[in-house]
């Protein structure tokens, strides 16, 4: 049997991590991922019979029973995952019950699993529902999205139509816009039940004043999802209070979104 540490799935949520520290998205132990994985895969570096300890999860997921994540621990520091993968990181699959997560790996001084765990699980379910291929979730605070939460209009349509607008790429990278929730209470089931609705609509959905939820087929995909949100909140924040002499036009961003035959929110735009 291979050397876990080795598997590309491990070293993938080392570097993703890393990275999402490194640009300040995830301070202290902010930020949670969650990765759904190929069973056969798992197999080359685990013997999946072999359950270290059960734990609750505090939610029902008939849908995910059966199926292995890989998910940040809680309580732990991005920056440390790269280092101690073992400690910060677990291997879990849902168990019959639906309610129990059975550990295979990781969480190696006792911890567990993010307590944002069910708002992740329920997100799941509400993206295999919509794309049978999504096996991402991140959950992050960059910096840029968060000051324009407190500054820009908490509407979908205005936040996304104004996040369109600041950079060329935004309408084709994430044309099914931005879904945003008002302020709740995190770590709790009723947020992650208002998330998941909105992840049957939208892959990035806003969290008011704490962060934003991602979801995609692969680590790189999430990831780059939040980065571009972030980029184009960004160049907001830096021109916010100026005197706008120019902007991408909606017949613009219609020919972007045709060009490169994505299916965008037509009723996002102003025309």
């Amino acid at each position: 049997m291979k050397d876990i540490l080795t598997a590309p799935f491990v070293k993938e949520m080392c570097d993703t991590t890393a990275n999402m520290y490194r640009l300040g998205w995830d301070e202290r132990n902010g930020g949670n991922i969650s990765y759904m994985l190929d069973e056969e895969e798992i197999a080359q570096y685990l013997d999946i019979n072999h359950v270290l300890r059960e734990i609750p999860t505090g939610f029902k997921a008939d849908a995910l029973i059966g199926r292995i994540f890989i998910v940040t621990g809680t309580g732990k520091y991005f920056k440390n995952v790269k280092t101690d993968p073992e400690n910060n990181l677990g291997i879990i699959r849902i168990a019959e019950d639906g309610t129990t997560a059975q550990l295979l790996w990781g969480y190696k001084d006792g911890g567990k699993f993010t307590s944002e765990l069910p708002a992740h699980l329920m997100s799941h379910m509400a993206r295999l529902s919509v794309d049978k291929d999504n096996r991402v979730v991140i959950h992050s605070h960059p910096t840029n999205t968060l000051a324009m939460n407190y500054v820009h209009e908490l509407d979908e349509k205005k936040f996304t139509h104004t996040l369109w607008e600041m950079c060329t790429e935004c309408i084709v990278v994430f044309p099914d816009g931005v879904g945003i929730l008002p302020w709740m209470l995190c770590g709790t089931n009723e947020i992650g039940e208002a998330t998941a609705e909105k992840m049957k609509e939208f892959r990035l959905v806003i969290w008011a004043m704490h962060g934003i939820y991602g979801a995609g087929k692969t680590l790189d995909e999430t990831f780059g999802l939040i980065e571009t949100v972030e980029k184009a909140a960004q160049i907001y924040m830096l021109t916010a209070g100026l005197e706008r002499k120019n902007t991408i036009k909606d017949e613009d961003m219609i020919k972007l979104a045709e060009f490169f035959k994505v299916d965008y929110r037509k009723d996002f735009l102003n025309i």
